[in-house]
């Protein structure tokens, strides 16, 4: 049976005013939420919170021996979290060690040598003195025999005679300077000696510091405080160099990324006040601060842009809150919950009551 025509106006009339309403409530909700609706001078946008993660990973290729850290863990900076196995970095520091002193024994040996040819040279020196002293004896022995030998007053034997000791007496002057630079280079090779060993040893120095930091490296610390998020790999596990350990995240590093259109987003400044309202804990508000704005929009028309079409690029932004708050409350701080940010783009707007500091005791 047909329902009469006025009854089926009425019906539909009612249901037009229900969706009138609906409608009108969901726009007010919206523009309450948008900035206009908010307060003049205050945008808001979805966002979820996000922290800086850190890969604990190793140097070098290696067994992992021992993890100290389980998913969930707090842990300050400096705590150990892993260790690898370092009997092959051992076995080649007590090597190096051993090779050090070794050079070092050069080292002293080359000396040494050095010392000695000093010594030769001062005694080869000192002959050269008494060689040229009696060079000049037996010149001036020649010298008077020379002329003695004309008034016949000495023997032409005993003038040959001088002249010949003289001769020996120049030879072996000229055989001691000759002993004399043999020794000055066998200092200069003595001391090249020393120099060859002085390199070994910081060569080897060189390889003891290499193998210490690589042994330091074998200890795996956080960097900073955070929270372990995944164990990636167990003891036993061999790694390649860069294999990851553990991933945690900073948590005095803690953000919340949303999106603003161009119109809101060209007024955001960095330094700007920001409110974070979680979708778990909405009684909840914490204060952030902008400390990121994109330079390039997220999304791009593939034609000419209009005006309109500009309005429609979206910018990320990063609301971070203070590392000091957050060490206040550390326990309550988690990664990837949803919720709202609230930016004022002028900073004489004042925040609503409702968007009013409001944290855990």
């Amino acid at each position: 049976m047909k329902m009469p025509l006025d009854v089926r106006f009425k019906k539909w009339g009612t249901r037009a005013l229900l969706l009138g309403v609906a409608a009108v409530a969901a726009l007010l909700l919206w523009r309450y939420f948008q900035s206009d609706g908010l307060e003049a001078g205050i945008a808001s946008g979805n966002g979820r919170i996000e922290a800086v993660e850190i890969d604990i990973a190793t140097q070098r290729a290696g067994r992992v021996k021992e993890i100290f850290a389980d998913e969930g863990d707090n842990v300050p900076a400096g705590m150990v979290l892993a260790k690898m196995d370092t009997a092959v970095l051992e076995a080649q520091k007590r090597e190096a060690s051993a090779r050090l002193r070794q050079a070092e024994n050069s080292v002293r040996i080359a000396n040494s040598q050095v010392v000695q040819r000093q010594s030769e040279k001062t005694a080869a020196q000192a002959v050269v003195s008494q060689r040229a002293a009696e060079a000049e004896v037996a010149r001036i022995r020649l010298e008077r025999s020379r002329s003695l030998v004309v008034s016949k007053a000495v023997s032409q034997q005993k003038f040959d005679d001088d002249r010949a000791s003289s001769l020996s007496v120049e030879a072996m002057l000229r055989a001691a300077e000759a002993d004399v630079a043999r020794t000055e280079a066998a200092i200069a090779t003595a001391r090249s000696q020393v120099l060859g060993a002085q390199a070994d040893v910081e060569a080897t120095r060189a390889m003891l510091e290499r193998i210490q930091a690589d042994l330091d490296d074998s200890v795996l610390k956080s960097p900073r405080d955070g929270r372990v998020q995944y164990r990636v790999a167990q003891p036993g596990e061999v790694l390649p160099p860069g294999g990851v350990v553990l991933n945690m995240v900073d948590l005095t590093d803690v953000y919340m990324t949303f999106f603003l259109p161009t119109k809101q987003a060209g007024r955001v400044a960095l330094g700007a006040e920001a409110r974070l309202v979680l979708d778990a804990a909405p009684q909840y508000v914490v204060p952030a601060e902008i400390s990121f704005v994109a330079d390039v929009a997220q999304f791009t028309p593939k034609t000419v842009e209009t005006e309109e079409e500009r309005q429609k690029l979206m910018f990320r932004i990063k609301a971070r809150i203070a590392p000091d708050l957050l060490r206040e409350h550390l326990l309550q701080v988690k990664t990837g919950l949803p919720g709202m940010a609230y930016v004022r783009l002028d900073p004489r707007v004042d925040w609503p009551p409702e968007l009013q500091t409001r944290l855990p005791q």
